[in-house]
């Protein structure tokens, strides 16, 4: 005998479905809430509070400040006394001739010959060019050491990039794991390491002395060759990485259709490959530009103020409690970083997108054995590898060679100054392993959020034409902002507390928020990183998944991430590493002793004596090392 359902029973049962299913609806546009309100508390407000100081004085608000700033010669060279008399056009254009006019091309040394074979001698046209100096300024001198620096960063990237994707030889994927690693280094180690290098008393001196030669003053003769090289052991292993990424995904059959139809390899790379390599080369060379803009610890280590950044001198007059002046440079500085992004942005949507299939390009090995003949291509690679060796490995293997060194010779006396504090166990103190627990727990949390994160915005500025580029470039707001400005922000705004309505206040400390603050640190690397592939799919993908009755929410999940899967390995790498090595959010946010990660570590070490500060800094070296190898290893098992 059946009996009929209880309606009551059957509807309560229904309840779940029901919310679940509304809940995947909506999946996305809740994610989007979240993260604008996680921008809005620890990135826009606590910006904001810096910025108030440039256009409110005295409870009133004014562009002095700008216009004291944008006129003087000091901070922008000659376009100074265009931005005092912008409708004095006829006088700026005389300016322009004037200056074209003292441009002088002459030839010298008439008569030099060179001898050839048969007791020819061919003369040598030689030029003088003379050029008269431009006052540059401060934002001038930015630019143009950002430029040289972007174009070193290309330059050392891209030959790893080419050997990691299209060479195979023992431990390329660990090799490609610890391409990360330079983001993870304090700005303070990295100028040790880099005068550990190249000082003097320097490992590459040392070198050069075995076989007679030196020493040679590599940093007192040319600190702004050093600061570039430098910049570039910080970036150029961020454009092998976006590089290496695009490279993985390009489809080996494209290339092999075009070879078919006549074009040669030189014709196939460049009308088949290059245009899928160049939005990521574009993107890693636009980070580099900005990272290199805002530079600030590296040009203070190692050039001081004669060579010294916008972001320098808002550092400094932030020293000299002058916040008017350093929130307008801020300000400056940050329209400037968002315009250039915006304009790449612009250029990367316009961009013909290309499927992504399961066919990358083979690797074939990079020595097959050692009876074989080097070739000319292979002999560059050895070329490059000795370059980088004396660029990447140099300053690490010297940081770490004074983790065990002193004056005196070998030693390990500033490990056990690591150990006697671990083992006193004063809560006052800093230890060592809390700080390596904290470091791994922060960075693990800090993927938890900023993944997610970078993959909604990447969703929404892809699927939002026009209106997500102007979304991306507002989101990509941690990479243009002052990292000093950011620091007096979240002091400013959420430490001392920000008062609200109804007499509430706002005020975030602890290790939520530093997890926090370093998710929103490390999204953009996620969004840059997927963004690039996401908009390469065939929207057909999606649209096949939606009419067979998949939400928005399951179609990202079992259709599109799986084909994107190589940039979010990615970027969570690159996510793990910004929270790993991030310093300034982390030592203004954390709350009580037992907050502390490595890099705040180094710089508590650093202020009473540089050894342990260096041992720090190597155990900092070796545990991300090994971070990085686990994260790239099991994130690649669901790479396509």
């Amino acid at each position: 005998m059946s009996t009929a359902p209880d309606p009551v029973s059957a509807a309560l049962e229904r309840v779940p479905d029901a919310a679940s299913d509304w809940l995947e609806r909506r999946a996305l546009h809740l994610a989007a809430l979240v993260t604008a309100a996680i921008l809005v508390v620890m990135l826009y407000v606590p910006v904001g509070v810096v910025f108030v100081e440039a256009v409110v004085e005295r409870g009133s608000v004014t562009l002095a400040n700008f216009r004291a700033v944008l006129t003087d010669p000091f901070y922008v060279g000659v376009l100074a006394d265009v931005f005092a008399a912008p409708l004095a056009i006829g006088r700026h254009l005389e300016g322009l001739v004037g200056w074209l006019g003292a441009i002088s091309v002459a030839p010298s040394l008439e008569g030099v010959t060179v001898p050839v074979s048969g007791g020819l001698e061919v003369p040598i046209p030689w030029l003088d060019v003379s050029v008269p100096a431009v006052r540059k300024g401060l934002f001038g001198f930015t630019t143009y050491q950002a430029a040289l620096s972007t174009g070193a960063s290309v330059g050392l990237g891209l030959p790893a990039a080419y050997i990691l994707a299209n060479y195979e030889f023992y431990g390329r994927q660990t090799l490609r794991s610890l391409t990360i690693l330079p983001f993870v280094l304090p700005g303070i180690m990295v100028a040790v390491g880099f005068y550990a290098m190249f000082g003097r008393a320097g490992t590459l001196n040392a070198l050069l002395g075995a076989v007679g030669v030196g020493p040679i003053p590599f940093i007192e003769a040319n600190p702004l060759a050093i600061v570039i090289v430098a910049h570039a052991f910080y970036n150029a292993p961020l454009i092998a990485r976006l590089t290496v990424a695009a490279w993985e995904s390009v489809d080996v059959r494209a290339v092999e259709t075009a070879r078919s139809l006549g074009a040669g390899p030189r014709r196939a790379f460049r009308d088949v490959v290059v245009p899928q390599l160049a939005p990521a080369v574009l993107t890693g060379a636009l980070l580099t530009f900005v990272f290199t803009f805002m530079t600030f610890p590296i040009v203070l280590a190692l050039g001081g103020l004669e060579l010294a950044t916008v972001e320098v001198w808002i550092y400094d007059r932030i020293q000299q409690l002058d916040y008017a002046e350093a929130a307008t440079l801020a300000i400056l500085e940050t329209a400037l970083s968002l315009g250039l992004t915006y304009a790449y942005l612009r250029y990367e949507s316009a961009q013909t997108g290309f499927s992504q299939t399961a066919s990358p390009p083979p690797k074939e090995p990079l020595f097959p054995d050692l009876g074989t003949a080097l070739t000319a291509r292979r002999l560059a690679i050895v070329a490059y590898g000795l370059v980088a060796a004396v660029v990447f490995v140099g300053p690490l293997a010297s940081l770490v060679l004074g983790s065990f060194t002193d004056g005196s010779g070998l030693t390990l006396r500033h490990y056990a100054f690591l150990l006697e504090r671990q083992l006193e166990g004063a809560s006052f103190q800093t230890r060592p392993l809390p700080a390596i627990r904290n470091s791994l727990v922060f960075g693990v949390a800090t993927l938890a959020v900023a993944v997610p994160m970078g993959v909604v915005i990447s969703v929404l500025t892809v699927r939002a034409g026009r209106l997500g580029t102007a979304i991306d470039a507002l989101t990509m707001l941690p990479l243009a902002v002052s990292g000093v400005v950011f620091g007096i922000g979240l002091l400013q705004g959420l430490v001392f507390g920000l008062p609200l309505p109804g007499g509430w206040r706002l005020q975030l400390t602890g290790p939520i928020a530093i997890v926090v603050a370093h998710a929103v640190a490390a999204y953009p690397f996620v969004t840059r990183n997927v963004s690039p592939l996401l908009s390469s799919l065939d929207p057909a993908t999606v649209e096949s998944a939606r009419a067979l009755g998949a939400s928005r929410l399951r179609a990202l999940v079992d259709v599109e991430l799986p084909l994107v899967a190589s940039g979010v390995v990615a970027g969570a790498a690159f996510a793990f590493a910004i929270s790993i090595g991030e310093f300034s959010s982390t030592v203004i946010l954390a709350s009580g002793s037992e907050s502390y990660t490595m890099p705040v570590a180094v710089e508590r070490y650093l202020g009473r004596r540089s050894g342990p500060a260096i041992a720090m800094g190597t155990l900092l070296l070796f545990v991300t090392a090994a971070s990085f190898v686990v994260v790239d290893r099991v994130g690649g098992r669901y790479e396509p």
